[in-house]
């Protein structure tokens, strides 16, 4: 247990070494790192929200918003379903109130239109168990001839959850695109979702930026009249009016029914006019929406047709000829920040349903650096009583013990900053932690060595058998705390997670310096002085 060959030596020194000079960029401004060589790391260790502040907003799925999209969405499948031939007229088809309803008008196609209908109340869970099948809809018809769809409790929940875990993955998306560091993203009961962004100073356009839908579609204009013309009169069937952008916004009579949608795209990035200088969006689609906007610009050429974000018109240029490329470009007088924010819109996709801003709270820095300072002072306090504890109880082996110490906190600092895990305020709580379980290890070894020591044994072989003899039970003990990190991590979520990840490299490092590390100084120890009794 005492011989290292020297490559083992040399491996052991160069892990040190490696996080030495990983470590060591945390203790120079940014600026000093500039101006170092190409070769030598520059990544500092990533601050958590309560370090280094930022941006906390909460948010609420609104609920009503999205159940009248679906029931919107309802109607057109319950057209499409009774116009298919043979054809059941109907009348008074629409959104009331909480459902969709309509009213079959020849009562003798009655059962004929329930069987129809019947296959829109969409199944979302079929039980393998026997269990009953949970509908997103309930459908009732009665003999007078009204079909009404309301929403189910359980149907109602179902979507609920995977709109939340939706919205989750875009807001994922945007905040990434934006270039955040380390976002905490996550989960608050049946209908809420949190978001933290540590280092955001300008928490108005990640809110904005959050809370838009970006819903985009593509819709022809209705050149038969004018916007005023059918708001005066009446809109003719399936069009709606929509309003541009613009100061004073315009309007356009639009047609119902989008040609495309968002979910065509496979990229948006921001370039310039060539003509006009001015910023713009070029979106691309994939295959299947490109053989789309082909076919819709053949049959168009000429006719302007709508570019609308979340029932805005943006722009609304003429087709002048067929686009085959699957490509286009989106313009409207955009500054350069707001052409990259609609481009990362367009790349992380829209939003199921809006969300609502229920608790918005910009921590400064100020409260980043007292805490900070705060659990400088705690790791200063905790590392020398440690430090002064060990060489009044073992006097060298102590020394040995609180080089190997600061061997392992300078390997955690490395290894946070290798791998950008975020720091929190329970991350630093798991490095004081960790400097606690490391002199747990020294003193459990340092304690067998006595005993084999009072058995009788040599000092060289006292110190062999102390060694081999702790191995086992330093390793149960770590084992047992990183099954314990490892849980936390996979169940925990925010500074739970930032706890359990300090900790697990705690564990490694840990067993690392306490026992390799350590051993090794004992080892050049013994071999230098050779000793014939214990300082022990």
């Amino acid at each position: 247990m005492l011989y290292f060959a020297r490559w083992k030596i040399a491996l052991i020194a160069l892990v040190i070494a490696l996080g030495a000079v990983t470590t060591l960029p945390n203790f120079f401004s940014a600026k000093t790192l500039e101006s170092w060589p190409g070769f030598l790391p520059k990544n500092k260790m990533v601050l958590g929200l309560d370090l280094q502040g930022g941006a906390y907003l909460l948010y609420e799925i609104d609920k009503q918003d999205y159940m009248q999209k679906r029931l919107k969405t309802l109607v057109g499948e319950i057209r499409t379903a009774l116009r298919e031939q043979p054809r059941i007229g109907y009348t008074g088809l629409g959104v009331q109130g909480d459902g969709a309803q309509v009213r079959i008008r020849d009562l003798t196609k009655l059962d004929e239109a329930r069987k129809r209908l019947d296959g829109l109340r969409n199944p979302l869970v079929n039980s393998l168990f026997g269990g009953q099948q949970i509908f997103e809809f309930a459908l009732s018809v009665s003999d007078d001839g009204l079909a009404r769809f309301t929403y189910t409790d359980e149907g109602l929940a179902d979507r609920m959850q995977s709109i939340v875990e939706q919205s989750i993955e875009v807001i994922r998306r945007r905040v990434d695109e934006l270039g955040t560091t380390e976002p905490n993203i996550q989960r608050q009961g049946s209908d809420r979702i949190l978001v933290e962004a540590p280092g955001e100073n300008d928490p108005q356009r990640l809110k904005d930026l959050i809370g838009q839908t970006a819903q985009l579609t593509f819709h022809m204009v209705d050149t038969s009249m004018t916007a005023q013309q059918a708001l005066q009169d009446r809109l003719p069937v399936g069009t709606i009016i929509l309003n541009s952008i613009d100061d004073p916004p315009i309007p356009y009579l639009l047609e119902e029914n989008a040609l495309l949608s968002g979910e065509d795209l496979v990229d948006a990035q921001v370039s310039f006019d060539q003509r006009t200088n001015e910023p713009v969006v070029n979106f691309r689609f994939n295959t299947a929406g490109a053989r789309k906007f082909s076919i819709v610009t053949q049959q168009n050429v000429g006719k302007p047709f709508a570019i609308v974000l979340d029932e805005d018109v943006i722009s609304a240029p003429v087709i002048r000829e067929p686009i085959t490329g699957g490509s286009g470009q989106i313009s409207g007088n955009f500054t350069v920040e707001g052409a990259n924010d609609l481009a990362v819109l367009l790349r992380a996709g829209a939003l199921p349903a809006k969300l609502t801003v229920i608790e918005e709270r910009s921590i400064g820095p100020g409260l980043g650096a007292d805490s900070i300072e705060a659990g400088k002072l705690a790791s200063l306090i905790a590392g020398a009583a440690v430090v002064i504890f060990m060489v009044l109880a073992y006097g060298r082996f102590g020394i040995i013990a609180d080089i190997a110490l600061a061997a392992n906190v300078i390997l955690i600092f490395g290894a946070l900053t290798l791998l950008q895990a975020t720091l929190t305020l329970p991350g630093i709580a798991g490095i004081v932690l960790t400097i606690g379980m490391a002199v747990d290890a020294n003193v459990l070894i340092f304690e067998r060595i006595r005993e084999e020591a009072r058995a009788g044994r040599s000092a060289i072989s006292a110190i062999d058998a102390g060694y081999k003899r702790a191995l086992g039970t330093i390793m149960d003990a770590n084992i047992t705390t990183l099954i314990a990190a490892l849980i936390l991590f996979q169940l925990g979520s925010g500074p739970v997670k930032g706890f359990a990840v300090t900790l697990a490299i705690g564990i490694f490092t840990t067993v690392f310096s306490a026992f390799t590390f350590s051993r090794l100084l004992v080892a050049l120890w013994v071999r230098t002085r050779r000793p014939s009794k214990l300082p022990i």
